[in-house]
């Protein structure tokens, strides 16, 4: 039994025609979407003779519709070609003639990070298999370190932010801030030379290693192996604090705790300090949040202002004619080559009947029947029984004689032969 039911009929509810559904589908989907970057693999790369480009990006479980109309096209530095992997930014569209959707790219990067992230993973997980990140190789973080060890770089805003942090936080401990290179050749050396000294010291009770968030690059010293190894091993307790939440190293895998950002790790540290001013940080929370709110609701109205805005400037209104007028060039291109090729088909039919019924057999037949009787009458002319011996007598009128009762004595007569003729004359 069908448990669907219907609530309403077509006369109850407004009916949409299909190019007025399209429609709001479009308006919904770019004023929700936001323009962001993307990453993936370029495939079916088609290049119009209009100067717009036309490919998809895809991945292991999905792949987009991408078009890069010609002036965004000629600003370009990377050359794009099937199989290479790029970064491209760019907003969701609709095409309403298909009811498509697809991303209109502005920007292409290549994709450079690829190799790094290869070679991270594949040191995770050797590293892994050693056991290097094992639960059990943790120590506990001591609730009310007094004395705590930041390897970083002395001038960076990440330690600016540790401090004030710990500040504003009322912590009383004491912060000794071990200078290290954390980006670039030499950092990770330099830093895993710095946890040496720190263990030799004996003063510390908690070191923290990080920086400020960065590129998969910059943050590369936070996965070489030597520095790893040192983490590790530290005898001394450590917190990774390495960039933005987002961002994960090798060193988050090996430290006692990963703190998702330097700040987090000052929160990490200071929060037995925090009992007395909670109700406070929680009011602090609840009119953040809702200013957070209040943005974001600003932001997605401002947003789909801006969508309604691009829908009707004259240049979102040029690229949908772009769109269309590559799409009917296609089409016409499509529609002459079959139109050419039932034509050819047609000829070579025609050809064909007209093979079966040409004259010429005919005449070829007809042409032999006359050589025949032509030849026949050849063999029955007069001159041919003259060439076999036979003689024609005339008179002297040339007219043929033919019976000896025709012939008077003293006439004169002429004897025709094959040859030639001869006069006679009768006794």
């Amino acid at each position: 039994m069908n448990d669907f039911f219907l609530t309403s009929t077509p006369e109850e509810t407004e009916v949409l025609t299909v190019s007025a559904f399209t429609r709001r589908v479009k308006a919904l989907l770019e004023s929700s979407v936001r323009p962001g970057w993307v990453r993936g693999e370029v495939s079916n790369l088609r290049a119009q003779s209009s100067g717009h480009v036309y490919f998809s990006l895809k991945d292991a479980g999905a792949q987009l519709a991408c078009v890069l109309f010609r002036g965004d096209a000629a600003r370009q530095g990377v050359a794009l070609r099937d199989g290479v992997q790029v970064v491209v930014f760019g907003e969701i569209s609709i095409y309403e003639v298909r009811g498509q959707y697809q991303l209109i790219v502005r920007m292409v990067v290549d994709d450079g990070v690829g190799r790094l992230q290869k070679e991270f993973e594949a040191l995770k997980r050797r590293l892994a298999d050693e056991g290097l990140f094992d639960a059990a190789r943790k120590q506990p973080i001591p609730s009310m370190p007094a004395t705590i060890g930041f390897i970083t770089s002395p001038t960076g805003a990440a330690v600016r932010d540790f401090i004030r942090i710990l500040q504003r936080r009322g912590w009383c401990g004491r912060l000794v801030v071990l200078p290290a290179k954390v980006q670039g050749e030499g950092a990770a050396a330099e830093m895993a030379e710095m946890i040496a000294q720190a263990e030799q010291l004996g003063i510390f009770e908690l070191l923290v290693i990080g920086r400020g968030g960065g590129s998969l690059e910059d943050l590369w010293a936070f996965n070489e192996e030597l520095l790893v190894r040192a983490v590790a091993a530290c005898a001394v307790p450590v917190i990774s604090a390495v960039g933005h939440e987002i961002d994960v190293t090798l060193c988050d895998f090996a430290a006692d705790v990963r703190a998702e950002t330097p700040s987090a790790a000052a929160e990490l540290i200071s929060s037995q300090f925090l009992d007395g001013v909670q109700r406070a940080a929680q009011a602090h929370e609840v009119m953040h949040k809702s200013a957070e709110r209040a943005a974001g609701r600003a932001r997605e109205r401002l947003e789909h202002a801006r969508s309604r805005l691009r829908q009707m400037a004259p240049a979102a209104q040029v690229e949908r004619g772009y769109l269309r007028l590559d799409d009917l060039t296609n089409r016409l291109a499509a529609a002459l080559r079959s139109a050419a090729e039932m034509k050819r088909a047609r000829l070579a039919e025609m050809r064909s009947r007209l093979a079966q019924r040409s004259p010429e057999a005919r005449v070829q037949l007809e042409s032999q029947r006359l050589l025949s009787l032509w030849k026949r009458l050849q063999a029955a002319s007069p001159k041919s029984v003259l060439k076999r011996g036979f003689v024609i007598l005339r008179d002297e009128h040339g007219r043929p004689i033919p019976q000896r009762a025709g012939v008077r004595s003293g006439q004169r007569l002429t004897a025709e032969f094959g040859d030639g003729e001869a006069g006679l004359k009768a006794e």
